[in-house]
């Protein structure tokens, strides 16, 4: 073989996988595309004026129906002033019979659910979305939310529709994952996920203090999100889903048991709050962070770097209020990613 036909063979080869090498970054980046999930909007339930409840009618509600001794009420009135919410979308009065809580409930419920705009504001056709997801933190009716949803807006008869009901305020986060699993096994698709709480099933009239906690803590709410894989929707959508980490703690007894839903010593059905609750949001956060960590230091080096530092030690400072749990994380002295050059913070979904 001459000099020239050498110098055509290794060109000839290194054209092919140049070549290979161009396909492949090319159906990479196809695929990262198709599999995208873009947040195209979100809108939040305004309830009416009519369901905001000063501490005095709520404490008059109590004191009229006499369900709490004085030592119950103060308790819940010093919840109340300490817990930093405004008095609004408290459980109504509980004066009533349980015929007429249930209809109430159900109005409620249609209420958060019906009350979100999102597919007008969007002027998507209901016959439009594919997937539909609800979640309530307690509530279960029969028929289930997502079929009340079906039937108020005429959705179609293939419609994928999953109800998730008493997971709590993790229900909204477990929403979204399902939602992308089924949108990246089902491409060029809406999904449509509307997370509702409703709590007057849930009121307690006993005298067990970490039940009566939950007549103090927790409103009525609702939001809706419309989640898309279609192409179309990149520039429209608001965000793009990169990266969505859960911790399942339900192993641990103590992580079972901090918000339990049981009968006190009268028989009284209720849910607790244990005081190790904040303990067990925290081992969680610790957990679910050190799964986060790697997916969000974007550059390799730093990666490489992080993991290097022997001396790095990872702290979380939880400070908790009624709607936040604020987490820094900073780095060690020895390595300061630009992640802590830049002073970013993590700002987490209300932990309750």
């Amino acid at each position: 073989m001459g000099l020239h036909d050498l110098i055509s063979f290794i060109t000839y080869h290194h054209f092919l996988t140049g070549l290979a090498i161009l396909l492949a970054i090319l159906y990479l980046a196809y695929r990262k595309l198709a599999s995208a999930i873009y947040l195209v909007d979100y809108v939040c339930y305004r309830p009416h004026n009519s369901n905001r409840i000063p501490m005095s009618m709520f404490i008059e509600h109590v004191l009229v129906e006499k369900q709490f001794d004085d030592t119950n009420i103060d308790f819940q009135t010093k919840i109340l002033e300490k817990s930093g919410d405004m008095p609004s979308s408290l459980p109504l009065s509980t004066a009533q019979n349980k015929i007429t809580l249930i209809k109430q409930r159900r109005n409620r419920n249609s209420n958060v659910l019906h009350g979100a705009d999102l597919l007008e504001k969007k002027d998507i056709s209901p016959k439009a979305i594919d997937v539909l997801i609800t979640n309530c933190n307690i509530y279960c009716p029969t028929p289930s939310l997502s079929a009340m949803v079906i039937n108020k807006f005429k959705m179609r008869s293939d419609i994928m529709g999953y109800n998730l009901s008493r997971m709590g305020c993790s229900a909204g986060i477990i929403a979204v994952g399902l939602a992308k699993d089924l949108l990246r096994a089902h491409p060029n698709s809406l999904a449509l996920i509307v997370s509702s709480e409703i709590l007057s099933q849930d009121w307690y009239d006993g005298k067990d203090r970490s039940m009566l906690l939950t007549n103090c803590l927790f409103r009525m709410g609702g939001a809706a999100l419309l989640l898309s894989s279609r192409n179309q929707d990149k520039k429209a959508a608001k965000y793009v889903l990169q990266h969505l980490v859960r911790t399942n703690r339900a192993q641990d007894d103590q992580s079972y048991k901090c918000v339990f839903m049981d009968m006190d010593t009268e028989n009284k059905t209720g849910v607790s709050i244990s005081k190790g609750i904040v303990k067990e949001a925290g081992e969680a956060l610790k957990a679910n962070m050190a799964s986060l960590g790697p997916l969000v230091l974007r550059p390799l080096i730093e990666h490489i770097y992080s993991r290097a530092d022997k001396g790095k030690k990872l702290h979380q400072y939880l400070n908790f209020n009624s709607n936040m749990a604020l987490i820094h994380i900073p780095c060690s002295e020895k390595y300061l990613s630009s992640e802590k050059r830049k002073k970013r913070n993590l700002c987490l979904k209300e932990m309750r």
